[in-house]
């Protein structure tokens, strides 16, 4: 492990100039204190976690000191927002600090968000507060635990420098990791501003950096989109098999990698919902829990676009054509091992699709219930959770044709079952109300609530002592909190 002044910078993204990013300094927020920090991502840049409690570690996260390798960029990049174009984004509150290069060999990019203004950031402040970078961190952080890609966070910097939303707050930072901060966005900006030679410097950047398999192929720009769509479509089932909803999947927050990225009004589902809006300030559903899967195929036609100039229109088709397909593939894989099936029949889905309608009209707790299933016998299990069904023959019709269905499997004993079940049916999950109770306390200068929920978060799969509160349905307040973009 390394200490903090040991890190290796090799900033590659810096390196293309400053047509894709401009150099920028972090302005810095007032007496930084740790808020929590992550051991798992801080070891992907070698560090060990005591480096999280030394006073330099707040200082550099917090903008108030520099390492002298970093090279510190705002990004600019495009994007479609809830589905219109808006020519020029960029970074308004986030910097590409550098990209660590670890010992393992890979590089890891610093992005600390919430850096102050840039030349992106309109009529913002380019603050984010405590609350949205909380919320951030604890997203990251769960989602991967869970399997799911995403980007990663290292740590949350708080402070006293006030901010303005809708009323006044604190100040925070956030420092994110990925193998890439590109984005949809990122292509977008450089073929509708018709800079070609850019386009394709920054095609080839990506190709070079992070698809460099696809450089083998015939056509190495078409097997680089090809394999985004792939890794789409393989995102996007996790999310609706877990229960994520995004709540902003603009062009701009979709990253080339097929990862999660750039959190806001995010929720996991508590009862199940299938026309849930987890952000207020989506008064058409556009990004409805439902509407993710066909806006994912929205965004891949507009990245596909701005990619026409290297690839064929036809030939991006038939590439935006494999992700309905992949995405059901992926999607009925992981719901077969969340009801504790290991082998495929034709009438799979249509298990899949009768429990989620049943789900649909009796406000039964997503995950809990897949929990539950797999905590006793098939048969002793459905008929405990029939009475959280309205329509108790519906559900005593659908739990005749799965008890039948696990009867047909022959993937070892019962209390294998269930082992399998639990590995893949998670009994702690991100809830608003959780988040909310762990940001109350942290506004008030009480950090032991989010790191103590991080905790729980970064092992969702297995029963923890003590905690049996995280695992609990939310009270009735916590079922229907307003989450929206505001940082």
């Amino acid at each position: 492990m390394k200490a903090l002044d040991e890190l290796t910078f090799d900033n590659r993204f810096a390196r293309l100039g400053d047509v894709f990013s401009t150099s920028v300094l972090p302005e810095p927020i007032t007496e930084p204190r740790l808020v929590v920090a992550s051991d798992a991502a801080l070891a992907l840049l070698d560090l060990d976690h005591e480096q999280a409690e030394l006073p330099v570690f707040a200082e550099l996260f917090s903008g108030q000191k520099l390492w002298a390798e970093a090279d510190p960029r705002a990004m600019v990049y495009s994007g479609h927002q809830f589905g219109s174009y808006n020519p020029r984004l960029g970074d308004g509150r986030g910097l590409l600090l550098g990209e660590v290069y670890n010992d393992a060999g890979e590089h890891w990019d610093l992005h600390l968000k919430g850096a102050g203004q840039t030349p992106y950031s309109r009529m913002g402040d380019g603050r984010a507060v405590l609350r949205s970078s909380i919320r951030e961190f604890l997203a990251s952080e769960a989602l991967h635990a869970l399997g799911i890609p995403s980007s990663r966070a290292a740590c949350v910097i708080g402070s006293t420098t006030p901010v303005w939303r809708e009323t006044q707050e604190r100040a925070a930072m956030v420092l994110r990791l990925a193998k890439s901060h590109i984005r949809f966005g990122s292509f977008e900006y450089f073929f509708y501003t018709k800079q070609p030679e850019r386009l394709k410097e920054l095609a080839d950047h990506v190709l070079r950096l992070h698809y460099p398999q696809a450089l083998e192929a015939e056509e190495p720009y078409l097997a680089m989109f090809t394999e985004i769509v792939e890794r789409n479509a393989e995102l996007i089932a996790k999310w609706q098999a877990y229960g994520f909803c995004h709540g902003v999947m603009n062009t701009d927050n979709m990253s080339v990698l097929g990862i999660t990225f750039d959190f806001g009004p995010f929720a996991f589902l508590d009862d199940f919902d299938q026309k849930f809006i987890c952000n207020h300030s989506d008064h058409e559903g556009r990004y409805s829990f439902s509407n993710q899967v066909p806006i994912a195929q929205w965004n891949l036609s507009a990245l596909a676009q701005a990619l026409t100039p290297f690839i064929s229109v036809d030939a991006l088709r038939e590439a935006i054509g494999l992700f309905l397909p992949l995405y059901q593939a992926h999607y009925l894989d992981l719901m077969r091992r969340r009801l504790g099936l290991t082998t495929t029949e034709d009438d799979d889905s249509k298990i899949v699709t009768g429990l989620l309608q049943l789900m649909q009209n009796s406000g039964v707790d997503y995950t809990l219930f897949f929990r539950r299933l797999g905590d006793e016998s098939a048969e002793v299990a459905v008929n405990r959770l029939r009475d959280d069904f309205v329509d108790r023959a519906g559900f005593d019709a659908w739990a005749e044709v799965y008890k039948a269905r696990v009867a047909r499997e022959s993937a070892g004993t019962e209390a294998q079952r269930q082992v399998r079940m639990h590995a893949v049916n998670p009994l702690y999950i991100l809830r608003n109300y959780l988040a909310q109770r762990a940001i109350e306390d942290a506004e008030k200068g009480d950090y032991q609530e989010v790191r103590r929920l991080h905790a729980v978060l970064c092992n969702p799969f297995k029963e923890q002592a003590a905690m049996d509160s995280y695992a609990q349905r939310p009270p009735d307040w916590g079922k229907h909190l307003e989450i929206s973009c505001s940082s």
